[in-house]
């Protein structure tokens, strides 16, 4: 007679019942990831490993690279908002330029992974039937941490080897670092995804962490310039700058990296025993929703209306904080004609605070290619999940569903681009109307962006998180191309290469209009494929 064990006694054996199956679902999770994960981190360490070459260029005498060093001690704005500079290296000067920035991005990296893998599968009810198998309690979670470790793990290897010969110890230093703020950031997603039941709340929630997480830091650093606030070493962010790679390391500071990991994990392991799959500790209150839901376009503004917010918020706050920058801009170059060329070159020929203004306008539009993309793929969400197969089923038809999402998307798009602009002209003090309609001259070449990942989605589901390839190719272009002096042609693959550089210079409206009549091609082909094919196929 076969014995047979019950579930009692499973659960009593403990470790390995609760573990079966990670090896499995992280397999599993690479191959589903294995696009999203390389251009990830392929995008993220060019940036970074495309700054010596910038620099050597910029900055090429010894006596250059200390003087802007000593102007970070000075400038409280610069300092907020890349941190301070511990040494006149070209790998010091790497590490404080990018480092930051290179660990937001393992951050929004590691959230997406963890929450596409944990909240996602259990919201769709994937998960339940996953657990219905020979898989542990805790397998899932494990996988989908152990999946954002290899991520960040790749980075970190890839960063240090591309910097090896700036230094050694600094290059290790520096992505070690950047891979570990990403760990930290994965296993406080974890434990985010235990109190709620949606996923998008968990990545709202994160990302509202991850920005709290740089505001601290660019607090403590406007108020001191080596790193030492007690508001610097409260986030992650700060504890990078204080690993001071290529400045005498502080190797002691990646402990606390891997202390907060090891605690967060651990909270998110006790969570996840205390919480049946698909619930939350904070479950969503049960209907009638308020408000009404008549329409198609209701549903998909009820779905969307965080991230817009979210999104509106942040273009909003970064606008006032650089254009705060453009008065001091003048000084930051002073001499130095490379750096005016690169400045100009983004931005244009019309004076040094009108070409930095100008930058950052087409530096808000790459950054509002990542909205547009993320808000269409909705449609791939919801359409992946099942959710839209019941509205599909009453009346309402496929072109309709679609619309009320690319309406959010694309009008979203323009709003967010409008707010930077209008955060700029806050910041800067002067010339409202010219700011507000350079950023606003960046909508076509986004919404053409935007265009590409509704043909992808619209020809097949699985094309469809292609757009973040193209999305992620257009910034690392439009942020390294002008740095490296890439010939134009490369430039102009973008569309962001063939709009006017505004403010300050002469506006020309044909790139306009071709790249808005692009982009409405786009959508209507995507949206011929839509309704042509079957759903999830």
């Amino acid at each position: 007679m076969t014995a047979v064990t019950s579930p009692l006694a499973v659960r009593r054996t403990g470790g390995a019942h609760q573990l079966a199956g990670t090896g499995a679902l992280l397999r599993f999770n690479l191959r589903r990831d294995r696009v999203l994960i390389p251009v990830w981190v392929a995008v993220t360490a060019l940036l970074v490993l495309s700054l010596p070459g910038s620099l050597e260029s910029v900055y090429s005498t010894p006596a250059e690279r200390a003087d802007i060093a000593r102007q970070m001690l000075t400038n409280n704005s610069l300092r907020a908002t890349y941190g301070p500079v511990f040494s006149d290296s070209i790998g010091g000067l790497t590490a404080w330029r990018i480092g930051g920035f290179a660990a937001i991005l393992a951050g929004i990296m590691s959230l997406i992974i963890v929450v596409r893998h944990t909240r996602d599968e259990e919201e769709s009810g994937r998960q339940e039937l996953i657990s219905s198998a020979m898989v542990g309690r805790r397998a899932p979670l494990t996988a989908a941490l152990l999946t954002a470790l290899v991520a960040n793990v790749t980075l970190a290897l890839l960063i240090a080897g591309g910097l090896a010969g700036q230094g050694t110890s600094g290059a290790l230093a520096l992505g070690l670092g950047i891979g570990a703020v990403g760990a930290t950031f994965a296993t406080l997603t974890a434990i985010v995804a235990q109190f709620t039941e949606s996923a998008r709340l968990a990545k709202g929630l994160t990302g509202g962490l991850l920005g709290a997480a740089f505001v601290l830091r660019a607090a403590g650093d406007s108020a001191t310039n080596d790193g030492s606030s007690p508001l610097t070493w409260t986030s992650p962010i700060g504890w990078l700058e204080n690993v001071r790679p290529f400045a005498d390391e502080r190797w002691w500071v990646l402990g606390l990296f891997v202390s907060a990991a090891a605690l967060q994990g651990y909270v998110a392991y006790e969570l996840a025993g205390r919480r049946d799959v698909g619930m939350g500790f904070f479950p969503t209150r049960p209907g009638p929703a308020k408000g009404r839901l008549a329409t198609a376009g209701a549903l998909a503004w009820r779905l969307q209306r965080g991230a817009v917010l979210g999104w509106s918020l942040g273009f909003l706050a970064a606008g006032v904080a650089f254009g705060g920058l453009t008065k001091g801009a003048a000084d930051l170059v002073g001499d130095n004609d490379k750096t005016r060329d690169i400045i100009e070159r983004m931005g244009g020929q019309s004076g040094i605070e009108d070409a930095f203004l100008a930058t950052m306008v087409g530096m808000f539009g790459m950054v509002a290619a990542l909205y547009i993309v993320s808000s269409v793929l909705r449609l791939h969400a919801e359409e992946t999940s099942q959710r839209a197969e019941p509205i599909l089923a009453n009346a309402v038809g496929r072109l309709r569903w679609a619309a009320g999402h690319l309406a959010i998307a694309f009008g979203g798009a323009a709003l967010i681009l409008l707010l930077s602009g209008l955060g700029l002209a806050i910041g800067y003090g002067e010339e409202l109307g010219p700011v507000l309609g350079a950023s606003l001259v960046q909508v076509p070449a986004v919404w053409v962006l935007g265009g590409l990942a509704v043909l992808l989605y619209g020809v097949s589901p699985q094309l469809a998180p292609g757009a973040w390839g193209v999305a992620g190719f257009a910034l690392l272009v439009g942020w390294i191309g002008p740095a490296l002096d890439v010939p134009q042609g490369v430039l102009d693959l973008s569309p962001f290469g063939h709009l006017p550089k505004l403010p300050g210079g002469e506006m020309s409206w044909v790139p306009v209009l071709v790249l808005t009549g692009v982009a409405v091609g786009l959508v209507s082909a995507g949206l011929a494929g839509v309704r042509r094919r079957d759903m999830t196929t």
